[in-house]
């Protein structure tokens, strides 16, 4: 416990951007850390995608649209979303206690508050559509990445979706505007934007602020997420494109096509023997049976008389 208050004393001091303009991990300011996407990973689930943005590593898994219980909570219109986001015991340095606390009840809801216009949920009334967001290792900007691999999960769930949200932090650090803070940036930095998208809609479905900021910095900061945002967009276009791909490689796989028939040498035909026909005979009268007559039995004393 020592080493760690030591070790973030050290962080604190040491300053977050250097003489050069480069962040602590290298970045420029308007740069994304590096990002990792996979869709499609866990074989049971109807749905699902995973995500590693800097140290950050997230699994989502998506179950639905299915039936709903307890059933007094079905909507007759609609169906019911609920997202579950969680933080793994180990996902920080210090281990946290596994019954889940107040801070991820609250990100669960936003990040349903994020989703859900994007979602055609009047498509299956009286269902439900599940969400597990599963934190292995947070390094800030969980709850962004969390939307981004949901939004990937439903897409590969087969929902019906109006766009991808992709979920990206600004926020200022030394004075500075930058994209993308890491775990220090955002405990040090003097503000944190998380922000979620449809850029290929332009709507923002999450917008929180923690700090302050003036109007033009916020502006600034707006700006640096929105593009942020469509970076990672295409990203998730790039995967989903790309799993379906394969899939469609492996039908076409299964699925042999018949070789074209070669036009075979017509062959000549056999000499055919000239059948004789015979003549017909005339069929003669059929004469009439003639029965032989039985001679009557001699007696005894007739064959007496012939014996002597």
């Amino acid at each position: 416990m020592v080493n760690n208050m030591s070790d973030k004393k050290v962080e604190a001091e040491q300053p977050l951007i250097d003489s050069k303009g480069r962040r602590t991990d290298g970045r420029k300011l308007d740069e994304l850390r590096p990002i990792r996407l996979e869709v499609g990973n866990l074989s049971r689930a109807d749905g699902s995608a995973y995500i590693e943005q800097g140290r950050n590593k997230i699994v989502v898994a998506v179950y639905g649209p299915r039936e709903l219980h307890p059933r007094h909570l079905a909507q007759s219109d609609r169906a019911l979303l609920r997202v579950n986001y969680r933080m793994a015991t180990f996902s920080v340095s210090d281990r946290k206690r596994p019954a889940p606390s107040r801070r991820e009840h609250e990100i669960s809801m936003v990040l349903r508050q994020a989703l859900e216009p994007m979602l055609f949920l009047k498509m299956y009334p009286r269902a439900a559509i599940d969400v597990f967001i599963m934190v292995l290792e947070a390094d800030g900007g969980s709850r962004c990445a969390g939307a981004t691999a949901a939004s990937l999960a439903l897409a590969d769930a087969g929902i019906p979706m109006r766009g991808l949200i992709a979920g990206v932090a600004a926020g200022k650090i030394d004075g500075k505007v930058a994209l993308d803070l890491s775990d220090i940036e955002d405990k040090i930095g003097e503000a944190d934007v998380p922000l979620a998208m449809a850029p290929d809609r332009g709507e923002i479905t999450l917008l929180q602020m923690d700090g302050k900021l003036s109007l033009t910095e916020f502006r600034e900061v707006l700006r640096l997420a929105e593009d942020g945002a469509h970076q990672i967009q295409e990203m998730q276009r790039a995967v989903l494109l790309e799993k379906y791909a394969k899939i469609r490689e492996k039908i076409d796989d299964t699925v042999e096509t018949p070789p074209p028939e070669e036009e075979k040498p017509k062959k000549e035909p056999k000499p055919t023997k000239k059948r004789v026909k015979r003549p017909k005979t005339e069929k003669t009268e059929d004469k009439p049976k003639t029965t032989k007559k039985r001679k009557p039995s001699k007696t005894k004393d007739e064959a007496l008389e012939a014996k002597e």
